[in-house]
């Protein structure tokens, strides 16, 4: 019955900063039902100044000083927003799980950055409320990337099969999870790019109202550089060892830039690249840096099983990959995916009973229902602490 149930709000905006995913969702232990979900665009000129924000300039304390409540009176009209098209009011929900909006990722450095004042969000909400929940995962250790993981797999682990569970949000992550019969701990870390370039780059050389690449439709009319894609595959972060996370500080269009610039070492000339070819290669990049690692991942599961010597074809088949986050919307990356991973079935996460736009939003949800028991809300295999841990900071509505 729904009254045996809680209800939390999760909260999630994130490296596009479009937007703000607000869920409402109920749980019963670790099911879940998704009751209502709100998209609330950013205002532009939050937009503009947050994007400023994420990049080294003067004076960012007071940049950060004139940004950090309108983000957080935004992420609370985003709450009041989601509430009134349900029959609940404050009152009925538990607490709301707020990721924030993250301004800096530096785990070599142990520090990360996730801004919208938790408290004024409880005040204006009346909801208590969990946010900042990365920094404990840091303290002992971990990366504080990615948290989505342990959600994954309390709600999408399966008996008997394998599943990559990979999110493309900003940036790239993946969970897999082994079947519990395999009783194997699950990994998961930061592919690299996901829409971050793809957004950029359109950004940049279109003058349009939308600041992404609807349906992959302008990429669709390009073609494939591969003298790119090979340099841009060869970034050392892709040969790191998990755990490992990333953010724009380490892919942006900077970076980007040195790969299109003139260089007589690579036989690259940037001048010669059509701005839609290059938006068709950072597509390309997307699905193929996230295919290496299902690759890598189903390789070395298989590997483990009982000595058996299989070939590379034979053990990505045992492996289901299951797409969310905003890039399950891109048609052409979802092609992409499915060409570079043909021995794979590539589909969203609505098969297995959550809409792909809605599952990061839920997993906060579902990590402030965790810090609420006193439950762990992180997986030291996948981020490297030294622990498991119960994530967040609780800030009541009074």
């Amino acid at each position: 019955m729904l009254d045996k149930r809680e209800l939390y709000i999760g909260l999630m905006s994130g490296t596009s900063i479009d937007g703000i995913d607000a869920a409402l969702v109920a749980f019963d232990g670790d099911k879940c039902e998704l009751l209502a979900e709100h998209l609330q665009p950013m205002p532009a000129e939050l937009t503009a100044q947050l994007h400023q924000l994420c990049r080294p300039s003067n004076d960012e304390v007071t940049a950060l000083a004139k940004i950090e409540q309108p983000l957080a009176q935004a992420f609370a009209l985003a709450c009041q927003q989601l509430l009134a098209k349900t029959p609940y009011n404050a009152s009925d929900v538990t607490a709301i799980g707020s990721h924030g909006q993250t301004i800096r990722h530096h785990p070599e450095h142990g520090f990360t950055l996730q801004i919208g004042d938790a408290n004024i969000l409880a005040a204006l909400t009346n909801i208590d409320t969990v946010a900042d929940f990365r920094r404990k995962d840091m303290a002992l250790g971990g990366q504080g990337a990615p948290l989505v993981p342990a959600f994954h797999q309390a709600v999408f682990q399966h008996p008997t099969l394998n599943r990559a569970i990979v999110n493309i949000g900003g940036l790239a992550n993946i969970t897999y999870l082994p079947s519990l019969k395999q009783s194997k701990p699950v990994v998961g870390y930061d592919t690299g790019p996901g829409n971050t370039l793809l957004d950029a780059w359109f950004s940049a050389k279109n003058n349009s109202t939308k600041n992404y690449d609807e349906d992959g439709l302008w990429a669709k009319s390009g073609v494939i550089i591969q003298p790119l894609l090979s340099l841009l595959l060869q970034h050392p972060y892709f040969e790191l060892a998990p755990p490992k996370s990333t953010g724009r500080e380490l892919f942006n269009l900077a970076w980007l830039q040195l790969y299109l610039a003139h260089d007589s070492n690579s036989g690259l000339h940037g001048n010669l690249y059509s701005d839609v070819d290059v938006q068709r290669t950072l597509t390309r990049f997307t699905a193929v840096s996230i295919a290496n690692e299902v690759n890598k991942l189903a390789l070395n599961i298989r590997s483990d099983m009982s000595g058996i010597n299989l070939n590379a074809n034979s053990l990505s088949n045992s492996t289901e990959v299951y797409i969310c986050g905003g890039g399950a919307a891109n048609p052409l990356l979802m092609a992409d995916l499915a060409e570079v991973l043909p021995d794979n079935a590539v589909m969203t996460t609505a098969e297995i009973g959550i809409d792909p736009d809605w599952v990061e939003a839920i997993a906060f949800a579902w990590l402030a229902k965790q810090h609420i028991h006193k439950q762990p809300g992180n997986l030291p295999a996948v981020t490297g602490a030294s622990r498991t841990a119960i994530l967040g900071a609780y800030y009541p509505t009074n």
